[in-house]
């Protein structure tokens, strides 16, 4: 029997795993209506709108659409009459086994969805601007939330930042374990410690690290007035900085290097480092921080089979996994778990909520980018058909053509399958590997 803690913990888990799962539901949820409500008003049928995937649990019809959801919560779908345009005279319709293309058959399911009289609410039938606000609805709404949970974590709780608050304390000079023969650290013999806030460094007033680090790295080694609030008290201690060689490194943190080997300056050394916050943001900040994990997204996506390849094979071989790898659903759950079930001092409910917040950011990104891939049968595939369409369109009327029609894009069936293979192909493999080898954030 488990002690009241490690209840306590458990409970914890389970708490990020259900708030993820509802913000993924919610999610799929609001991409599909995404689809749905442009194809209404544009007078498109729309025989289902789902959440899940296998057995139906629940289902209700309202106005010709029924509305449910299923047992396998993975994903959705709305149903779209008519998506694949009737296809052209002496075009191929069996292959040499005497069995329907998979293009025609497409065509005929398609066809089957659209009642006598309803020729006129069949998908294929809009124009390619409409097409293009259908399939780009679902994506566009992701991004929304994106957006919105991003101005909440920024501008409402804040992002992690450099305090102008001492986090650690070295107690001697030495970079190595201390010793009585190493000289003491001047932060530590001017009795600095660890939650002091810095107001003041030399006369110079500080709001945030930045300010510290260029007053010290400007200064001396000579006795320097530090003005501290400890414990709600304002203080005022001497330092006395020691000067040291220290690797100079660039504006991103990184060394500078010459000839292979990094360049060495002589620095004034304090001995201390920043506590890490939350500090809220400008709202102007929140399309910087959506381009950049968008940025980072397609890289991500970039390297996809190269990342796919190397998790499993060092799964295969019982390699140590890259924690900074590809993770799939389950483990997106097992990081939501271990941020709400973490007992690290100091790692405080808000901040927890910033990193689940973080998290559903991250994938509604990722629910947006994977969807805007021009692949079918993802709406990225859908949306390159209604441009390609638009622009034969504009052509053809150019030249003084007559219209040339939809786009049969059912042609492109046997990639469909193709790709969908390969994103049931890459989910099993993480599921696997996220199950058997899991990932750990601490």
């Amino acid at each position: 029997m488990g002690t009241p803690q490690g209840r306590g913990d458990r409970r914890l888990s389970i708490t990020g795993f259900l708030v993820l799962f509802i913000g993924i539901i919610v999610a799929i949820a609001l991409h599909e209506l995404g689809h749905l409500i442009p194809a209404k008003l544009f007078g498109v049928k729309v025989p289902k709108y789902f959440i899940g995937f296998g057995p139906t649990l629940f289902s209700k019809t309202i106005r010709g659409t029924e509305y449910g959801v299923k047992a396998i919560p993975l994903g959705g779908f709305v149903t779209l009459s008519g998506m694949y345009a009737p296809g052209r005279e002496g075009r191929t319709i069996y292959n040499r086994k005497g069995q329907l293309t998979l293009a025609e058959e497409a065509r005929q399911v398609s066809a089957e969805q659209i009642e006598p009289g309803e020729e006129e609410h069949a998908f294929y039938r809009l124009s390619a601007p409409k097409k293009l606000i259908v399939m780009f609805g679902g994506p566009f709404v992701n991004l929304i939330i994106a957006l919105v949970l991003a101005t909440v974590l920024l501008v409402g709780i804040g992002a992690p930042t450099m305090l102008a608050q001492v986090g650690t304390v070295a107690e001697c000079v030495s970079s190595t374990e201390c010793t009585d023969e190493d000289l003491a650290g001047p932060a530590y013999s001017a009795g600095l410690q660890p939650g002091d806030t810095i107001i003041s460094w030399g006369g110079v007033e500080t709001e945030d690290w930045n300010d510290v680090q260029q007053t010290i790295a400007g200064g001396q080694a000579s006795p320097t007035e530090v003005v501290i609030e400890c414990d709600g008290q304002t203080q005022t201690v001497t330092v006395t900085p020691v000067m040291q060689e220290r690797p100079m490194v660039n504006e991103n943190g990184n060394a500078v290097l010459e000839n292979g080997e990094p360049v060495m300056h002589t620095v004034p050394f304090v001995g201390i480092s920043p506590s890490i916050g939350l500090e809220r943001q400008p709202i102007a900040e929140v399309p910087g921080y959506i381009g950049n994990m968008l940025w980072q997204t397609a890289g991500i996506i970039v390297r996809l089979p190269q990342q796919l390849w190397n998790l499993t094979s060092d799964f295969v071989t019982g390699q140590e996994r890259d924690q900074t790898g590809i993770v799939g659903i389950i483990g997106v759950a097992q990081v939501a778990g271990q941020i709400t079930g973490s007992d690290i001092d100091g790692y405080s409910g808000l901040e927890k909520s910033a990193d689940l917040l973080n998290l559903l950011v991250a994938l509604n990104i990722s629910l947006f980018a994977f969807n805007m891939l021009p692949l079918l049968p993802l709406d990225g595939g859908h949306i390159a058909g209604a441009i390609y369409e638009g622009v034969r369109r504009q052509w053809a009327k150019l030249r003084g053509k007559p219209h040339p029609g939809p786009a049969d894009t059912a042609r492109l069936m046997p990639l469909s399958y193709g790709v969908a293979l390969a994103f049931v192909v890459m989910t099993v493999i993480l599921v696997v590997v996220d199950i058997a080898n899991p990932v750990t954030i601490y």
